[in-house]
């Protein structure tokens, strides 16, 4: 368990002073970039920020039975994160992922601190054992309105494993039966209208969600797009569509070239003789960007219903187009035909014709890729960003005031 505090600013904040809470994961990915953007966007503007990082790598010192208790209600936690807002005394302390070791004994704190609580929604946790709403190759709402989610039990979505997904299961029903989701947080923030939709189907409070996009905190510029690559970038696990993807590749007319960025679970069963397809491995943010700067346009097959990747608000910062699987959060952020194109998901066919299109329409491709550069500066830039987020800790702090 690690805390830390923010580097100390030698001007006085405009502002509230914040305590980010986050619990990293094993394999470092969006949800700890999306928390280093967001602290980095607040200490760039004033705020004195308080961080309160728990590392899952302690769960190997643990038994199981000790993380599940812990994943209900982890009372060291609670005494800790107490002691430090006591300290600092933010005005509000923002949640990123609490599972499994910061666990909703962290809200406690905060509510005895006096402190407003601000939970961002970047997976979905609270609604699915697995967080991503995907089971057996396909999307899977089973468990989406169950307070008992037993459904993910039976087939074992936490990692595969019944007793694990028993254990997830479980915290959610202790924390949906008690009120806790209802009643401890006072502003949930989801990236997309559609993933607000999912989650007040799911019995949070409709009134206490504020959509508030992914951005980029530094923005990479447009690129030339004249390299004549497609590219993917992300995990590469099965909810991606990696299969999808490269089946597509397969049923080209001709070979084209498509570079691979990522790594993950499948990335030593992919096949690796599909013409034209080059698998990079996972690569720092910087080449990241400069690949897409390059490539003529993104694709992004995945199968899930996602949340907002950063890769598609960095797309959309260096004017690159996104081929899409048209559901979920892709539907929302990417416009058909304005800013990239939409295929049916998992359909090799439909996405093997939608790459085709993109590869041989460069005129209409460019057109979309500085579409979705303007719809980068009209709404994922850092400053629109940190205004939408002042609206939200606005809000949340005049409701924990209302409570006290």
């Amino acid at each position: 368990m690690i805390v830390s505090h923010g580097e100390e600013l030698c001007v006085p904040a405009p502002g509230w002073s914040v305590a980010v809470v986050h619990n990293r994961y094993l394999q470092p990915g969006g949800e700890d970039a999306a928390v280093a953007v967001d602290v980095a966007l607040l200490e760039a503007r004033g705020h004195p920020v308080a961080r309160y990082d728990v590392d899952n790598r302690a769960i190997a010192a643990m038994t199981a039975a000790a993380a599940a208790r812990a994943a209900v209600w982890n009372p060291d936690v609670r005494h800790d994160l107490g002691a430090l807002l006591a300290r600092e005394r933010p005005a509000v302390a923002h949640f990123h992922n609490t599972f499994p070791l910061v666990s909703p004994a962290a809200y406690a704190a905060a509510r005895d601190a006096g402190v407003a609580v601000v939970q961002s929604l970047h997976n979905y946790r609270l609604l699915c054992p697995n967080a991503v709403l995907f089971r057996d190759g396909r999307v899977c709402e089973d468990c989406l309105t169950r307070r008992v989610k037993w459904p993910g039990v039976a087939h074992a979505c936490y990692r595969d494993s019944r007793p694990a997904s028993a254990a997830t299961a479980g915290m959610l029903a202790v924390h949906w039966t008690a009120g806790t989701y209802e009643r401890a947080v006072d502003v949930y923030v989801a990236h997309t209208e559609f993933a607000r939709r999912k989650f007040v189907e799911g019995g949070l409070p409709a009134d206490r969600i504020m959509v508030r996009p992914s951005f980029v905190g530094d923005d990479p510029g447009a690129g030339r797009h004249d390299a004549g690559y497609a590219l993917f970038v992300g995990r590469l696990s099965p909810e991606k569509g990696l299969g999808t993807l490269l089946g597509a590749w397969h049923r080209l007319a001709e070979p084209r070239p498509l570079k691979i960025v990522g790594s993950g679970p499948l990335e030593s069963t992919l096949d690796r003789t599909v013409p034209g397809v080059e698998f990079l491995g996972a690569r720092p943010r910087a080449d990241v960007l400069a690949l897409m700067r390059d490539a003529a346009f993104l694709v992004f097959p995945s199968e899930c219903y996602e949340n907002f990747p950063m890769a598609l608000a960095e797309a959309f910062a260096t004017g690159l187009p996104v081929v899409a699987a048209g559901h979920g959060a892709a539907a929302e952020i990417i416009e058909h035909g304005r800013t990239g194109r939409h295929f049916v998901p998992g359909d090799v066919d439909a996405l093997a014709r939608a790459a085709e299109w993109a590869f041989d329409h460069p005129c209409e491709r460019l057109n979309m890729g500085a579409a979705a550069r303007r719809e980068f500066e009209a709404r994922y830039t850092a400053d629109h960003a940190y205004a939408r987020l002042m609206d939200i800790y606005e809000r949340a702090t005049a409701r924990a005031a209302e409570r006290r």
